[in-house]
């Protein structure tokens, strides 16, 4: 089991209610809200967006991490010129996304500096033991390992394209040398069974949005 629970909150405004406005109100103050309780890693993942309208939305969120959290890490999935512009510490790419070495020299050439750390965080998506080894290849600084469990409220094709892994890939995929997080169906009462296959932390987006994050943090950091 992982010494310290890492925890990685994945965002998903679509499932706050109201229009747009009240549901992007709702976005920034879970963000807040999970930074105050010291969430390791906020993944902004709101794929439907334009370029123009993730990367303004991105600035709003970098603030509500800076104001909240001192150590709160804020990768903007798959896009790395959107997480350059807003100033955020890092992407997360997915399985079938550019390659973490083409990232790595982007930043070389564009010179680029993260404003609160010295390394600019690389993440990735994985769906097998063969993504984790790849990416481990490429030097990511960890990766999230996904779906360990059937989501039960996943629509019929979703859970029909992306069945569950099970715990004993997920042990085989945490042989790796760097941290491998856990996600898909993932809940407090099954989260210590995926830190005891050797995963370093908690990946989830329900298990944020729809409970007290303070609540979520302290019992995952208990196990």
């Amino acid at each position: 089991m992982a010494d310290r629970c890492l925890l990685y909150y994945i965002t998903d405004r679509s499932q706050f209610r109201g229009d747009e406005r009240a549901r992007r109100r709702a976005l920034l103050a879970k963000v807040a809200e999970a930074a105050r309780a010291r969430v390791d890693y906020i993944q902004f993942r709101e794929r439907d967006l334009s370029a123009r309208e993730l990367e303004t939305l991105a600035r709003e969120v970098v603030v509500a991490v800076r104001e909240n959290s001192p150590s709160t890490r804020l990768l903007i999935n798959s896009r790395t010129d959107v997480a350059l512009a807003a100033g955020a510490d890092g992407v997360h790419l997915r399985a079938d996304d550019v390659a973490p070495h083409e990232v790595r020299g982007l930043l070389e050439v564009s010179g680029h500096r993260p404003l609160t750390t010295d390394h600019f965080l690389v993440a990735a998506s994985c769906h097998s033991n063969e993504d984790v080894i790849r990416a481990e290849r490429e030097a990511v600084d960890f990766a999230v390992f996904a779906p360990v469990f059937e989501k039960k409220d996943a629509p019929a094709s979703e859970k029909k394209n992306t069945p569950p892994a099970g715990l004993a890939a997920l042990r085989e995929a945490c042989h790796a040398k760097i941290p491998v997080l856990a996600l898909g169906g993932i809940n407090v009462e099954n989260a210590a069974s995926c830190l005891n296959a050797g995963a370093a932390g908690i990946a989830a987006i329900r298990l944020f949005q729809e409970n007290k994050i303070e609540d979520v943090v302290r019992a995952l950091r208990a196990l």
